[in-house]
């Protein structure tokens, strides 16, 4: 934890209503300025206690504090450096470790997900015996989606019309396997508007799951492979359809800045989410109307850790026909927060069950979020609200627009 990081507040409280489990709990020491206050009595050496490692783990990594911060505080790397300094000092109770072993064993390998496909569908059935187990495997197999048919991308996907650019493409882990389609949609949005996408069949995780959960040895090794990956596929950019990939990619060089080659190496790779990189391309191909209202839900790590908001709303009102919808307290997390939907069920629950009452309330007919976990987290608190809503990725939108076929 980097003192000088921790200087920077001045215990305010502007944090404080925009922090999903302050506002859970109205517990201090579970607000951004009161883990921060955690941390400076670990750097003066107050040992990591369990209590003070639970506060810890309870936050999600939102980083609408950082957007609230009048003073500039990076929460966002000091979160990363103390939960990395609490998987080394912290012992974990045996059924708690196990569980995160089986997580991280399975979640950033897109093959070892793929082997979970076929048992998705039994595994709303399995989660109340599961959460007997371990309430965080009741939570994995209640927020299982019903997979999407699996298609295979191939290594390059031809620019329709002029050629306007050469772009790489981040297929991710569970985009890849549980949500096949988005991928697809990005690709045709892309060469549609006039890229050449270049996918390439041997790219793994980007890191993101290890490095939010202070796991950094495991990231760094996924980092260093990915740019690796497009470095050899001869991409200078690379767009990403996920908000959390997105997010940790753009901070490679920040994770890697103890190796001064890789460092520069992660700099000279563009890393662009899909919507920010279409709406600095401009639009070339028509758009047919989609008479459908939308509630768009803001990622946190599209809104608040990359700071994209306009773009996505841009580039759905831009479409005929479609009706956009503002989700009442649209900065407040939906609980999903990478692995933290797993590792907190409850507090994540109280969230979605939040965020689904806010999507209710818009009364629009399709929800369109920009990152699978968001996905995943609402369609279940929707599901257990007795609410139906079909839920689509920005890229199937404007897929189905282009295109002129129905959503």
């Amino acid at each position: 934890m980097d003192p000088k990081l921790i200087k920077d507040c001045v215990h305010c409280g502007f944090c404080l209503p925009t922090c999903p489990t302050y506002l859970l709990w109205g517990e201090e020491m579970d607000s951004p300025r009161g883990r921060i206050h955690l941390m400076k009595q670990h750097t003066e050496g107050t040992p990591i206690t369990p209590e003070m490692a639970g506060h810890f783990d309870a936050c999600l990594g939102c980083m609408a504090c950082v957007t609230a911060c009048p003073s500039g505080v990076q929460y966002d790397r000091l979160i990363e450096q103390t939960r990395a300094e609490v998987e080394r000092e912290h012992v974990r109770e045996p059924r708690d470790r196990a569980v995160r072993g089986l997580v991280f064993s399975l979640f950033p390998y897109p093959r070892r997900l793929r082997l979970l496909r076929p048992g998705l569908g039994l595994a709303a059935r399995l989660a109340p015996f599961l959460e007997r187990v371990h309430p965080s495997l009741g939570a994995m197999a209640a927020l299982a989606p019903e997979p999407g048919r699996r298609q295979r991308l191939p290594a390059l996907v031809r620019a329709r019309g002029p050629r306007r650019a050469v772009v790489g493409m981040l297929t991710g882990c569970v985009q890849r396997e549980f949500f096949p389609q988005v991928n697809a949609a990005t690709a045709r949005v892309l060469a549609l508007e006039g890229c050449d996408v270049v996918i390439p069949p041997s790219q793994g995780c980007c890191g993101a799951l290890s490095v939010h959960s202070g796991r950094a040895d495991q990231a760094v090794r996924f980092a260093k492979r990915t740019i690796r990956t497009f470095e050899r596929a001869g991409v200078s950019t690379v767009v990403v359809n996920a908000a959390g990939c997105g997010s940790s990619m753009k901070e490679y060089a920040d994770l890697l800045a103890g190796d001064p080659a890789w460092a520069r190496r992660a700099k000279a790779l563009r890393t662009v989410d899909l919507s920010e990189y279409l709406a600095e391309l401009g639009p070339v191909a028509t758009r047919h109307p989609l008479e459908v209202s939308v509630a768009y839900h803001d990622a946190c790590h599209l809104a608040h850790a990359q700071g994209i908001r306009s773009q996505p709303r841009a580039l759905l009102a831009a479409i005929p026909g479609l009706r956009l919808k503002e989700v009442p307290d649209s900065a407040i997390c939906c609980g999903s927060a990478g692995t933290y939907n797993l590792f907190q069920p409850e507090a994540a629950r109280d969230l979605g069950d939040r965020k689904a009452k806010s999507v209710a309330s818009t009364g629009a007919e399709l929800l369109v979020s920009a990152n699978p976990g968001c996905t995943m987290q609402i369609a279940a608190a929707m599901t257990r609200a007795g609410d139906s809503i079909r839920v689509a990725h920005t890229a199937e939108v404007l897929d189905a627009s282009l295109r002129g076929v129905r959503l």
